[in-house]
């Protein structure tokens, strides 16, 4: 099966800006210039990133076009597990800085650790159980190493919006959840995944993938297209429907399913039945390089 053509991604650069865009490392920096954005009457809108910058990320920049737009950089090693790939993540700050000066951000966070985590801290944000489903057990700790980075963006920025991918779908509810139980004054922007032209959806650690792999990861799309099928046609067997994505994977021996959910968009439970905002989401591994995906479906009630 062919993957749904995804249309030109160049569509989602935004011109050049022409103002000058800083670069900052220090959380006293970036309040002094986002204190004196607010004081102009600016909206103040945070895009939070690891780096390796791509045009999902440009997409979000391209979001908020209309606030001072402040990129954080930084890559956050409390959401890495021991096993995981926090040594090898590709880190491309110059080439970053670039991606942001030319989509218009107005300023780049790009903070050394001792800003983020000082000498003895302690403290740590744990979610709920919106965590404990699709990638929560394959990834122990991730959840609470990303809500606690990301609530301290949100307090050393102080932005009105922050704005997500949604390809990262359960930490996007997992951040909306969090800014709504600590009530903190802003609010969260989801917006759709960008994709490459056959489909599979840009990701950091696409760059990791051999040419071999990079073939065989669109397995993933399209297992999410045969139940988007299955689903528009009439399929209410979640089983049934997982059990024929999980055969278009298997068309690759050598690739590892963590999980493949049709789920609840709003609270990522498992549905009795197939009707509402529905959540198709999958994890596998290509090789040594974890990838996911999700669509959105809205089925009749």
């Amino acid at each position: 099966m062919k993957p749904r053509p995804v249309g030109d991604l160049s569509s989602t650069r935004p011109p050049s800006k022409t103002a000058a865009m800083d670069v900052v490392a220090t959380n006293a920096q970036v309040r002094a210039s986002v204190a004196a954005a607010r004081s102009r009457g600016l909206t103040i809108a945070l895009i939070p990133t690891m780096g390796a910058l791509h045009a999902g990320h440009i997409s979000l920049i391209d979001a908020a076009r209309d606030a001072f737009r402040v990129v954080s950089i930084y890559v956050n090693p409390t959401q890495f597990g021991p096993t995981e790939d926090f040594a090898r993540y590709p880190r491309t700050i110059d080439a970053d800085c670039a991606v942001c000066r030319q989509a218009g951000a107005d300023l780049v966070f790009a903070p050394a650790d001792s800003e983020i985590y000082p000498p003895g801290e302690q403290t740590r944000v744990r979610p709920g159980p919106l965590a404990d489903t699709l990638c929560g057990p394959f990834r122990p700790g991730h959840f609470e190493g990303v809500c606690t980075v990301v609530a301290k963006l949100f307090n050393i920025v102080q932005p009105d919006v922050a704005y997500f991918g949604q390809k990262d779908a359960q930490q996007a509810l997992i951040i909306r959840r969090m800014v709504i139980d600590l009530a903190m004054p802003l609010c969260i922007e989801i917006c759709p995944i960008v994709r490459e032209p056959d489909g599979l959806a840009m990701s950091s650690r696409n760059a990791f993938l051999t040419p071999e792999d990079r073939a065989r990861a669109i397995c993933l799309y399209r297992a999410l297209w045969v139940a988007r099928d299955m689903l528009t046609a009439g399929g209410s067997n979640p089983g049934r429907i997982t059990a024929a994505m999980r055969a278009v994977i298997a068309e690759h021996a050598d690739i590892k399913v963590d999980y493949l959910s049709i789920v609840d968009a709003a609270n990522l439970r498992p549905m009795e039945s197939l009707a509402g905002k529905i959540l198709i989401a999958g994890a596998i591994r290509v090789g040594k390089t974890r990838l996911i995906d999700n669509m959105i479906l809205e089925l009749p009630r």
